[in-house]
């Protein structure tokens, strides 16, 4: 299948959403947990995260404009700046996944789809503590994306990673058991293939 981009904007919505969605191939899947000053938490699902650098220890992920209905994950960062990135995996993707339904601001999303808040060394944002690989962020920057998104950054301030062998720092999400988004509700669990070392110019073989 062959398609323009006038063929691209006469697609149905929702089928444009997950077509667009889904050519990027598989994304990380994670859960942000955030909390506002009304003391009422958020969770939301995002495919995302991505890597902006390691020192500083900088993650970005893209939010659509708030409004009153969404975007309650920017509000709550903006409000007071701590959030968490949490990896979902298999067991409780069905309630990850119900998290990107519109609830209004005064319900969290942990009690709506049976997640429990889980609070680590007094950081204020809660983690998801049904999730083993678990990340605190302070909110850094936040930058205008052309269609209405923003980038916004997080410094990494903690990290609690789950009881696996890391080799050499490779984190085997294999046997994390983490998993993957691909357009708007399909999940996937992740398999590794292969694994190569470091590349230096003189240890490129021969093809």
């Amino acid at each position: 299948m062959y398609y323009t981009k006038q063929d691209i904007a006469d697609l149905d919505r929702v089928l444009r959403l997950k077509i667009i969605n889904s050519v990027t191939g598989i994304k990380p899947a994670n859960l942000i947990g955030t909390i506002g000053n009304n003391g009422v938490t958020n969770l939301a699902v995002f495919s995302s995260i991505v890597h902006l650098g390691s020192r500083p220890a900088l993650l970005g992920f893209i939010a659509r404009p708030p409004t009153d209905e969404v975007g309650h994950t920017l509000q709550n960062i903006m409000e007071n700046g701590a959030y968490t990135i949490n990896h979902i995996h298999p067991d409780f993707t069905k309630n990850a996944h119900y998290t990107s339904a519109k609830f209004e601001k005064s319900v969290s999303e942990f009690a709506a789809c049976g997640l429990t808040e889980d609070y680590i060394d007094g950081f204020k944002a809660p983690f998801v503590k049904e999730s083993h690989f678990k990340i605190g962020l302070q909110f850094v920057d936040a930058l205008d994306i052309p269609n209405g998104t923003k980038l916004v950054i997080g410094e990494i301030q903690n990290l609690t990673l789950p009881d696996i062998d890391i080799n050499a720092g490779d984190l085997d999400l294999e046997l994390s058991k983490s998993t993957g988004i691909s357009g708007l509700n399909s999940y996937y669990e992740l398999k590794k293939i292969a694994q190569y070392p470091f590349v230096r110019l003189d240890e490129v073989p021969e093809f």
